[in-house]
């Protein structure tokens, strides 16, 4: 299992709180299938940070500060998996990645890649290009472009100019 990060913790809580009042340490112990006083100890290390509001034996609840960096790691972990999934990666596989890339983009990346699936979600139809990626992900073969959409593609960038 890979190491977690004080964004996975306070992300984890924040899924967990949905809900719910208090999360407590069983919550996580079983969510992560981990010890729950290895979960006291994560907890004293996100209060002492200000990321919870932790009582012992009464649960945590995510302060101000946890919350915005809980949304803000949450975006980011379904922007990836979407953006996975829409270059035709498998739900599991990009979930996976996605956990992994959260902490090691750029931001100027991240930010990029916010963009590009937010241009392709505001499409009414998938774009074709798109879709000849997909299929060639799927198959690993590479059609030709058709000559109409060459056309098209060739008109838009003149009139982009």
């Amino acid at each position: 299992m890979k190491k977690k990060t004080i964004e996975d913790y306070v992300e984890l809580v924040y899924d967990l709180q949905k809900g719910k009042k208090r999360v407590h340490t069983t919550d996580i112990a079983s969510a992560l299938d981990i010890n729950p006083a290895s979960v006291t100890e994560i907890f004293q290390k996100l209060s002492e940070e200000g990321y919870i509001d932790y009582k012992k034996y009464g649960g945590t609840t995510l302060t101000k500060k946890g919350r915005q960096v809980a949304k803000a790691t949450k975006k980011k972990h379904d922007t990836l998996r979407e953006f996975l999934m829409l270059l035709g990666i498998d739900k599991k596989t990009a979930e996976e990645d996605a956990c992994e890339m959260e902490h090691i983009l750029h931001k100027n990346t991240m930010d990029t890649v916010i963009k590009f699936v937010e241009v392709v979600k505001k499409c009414p139809v998938t774009p074709f290009w798109l879709e000849r990626l997909k299929e060639y992900v799927k198959t690993d073969k590479l059609s030709e472009c058709p000559s109409e959409l060459v056309d098209v593609c060739f008109k838009k960038a003149k009139t982009s100019k």
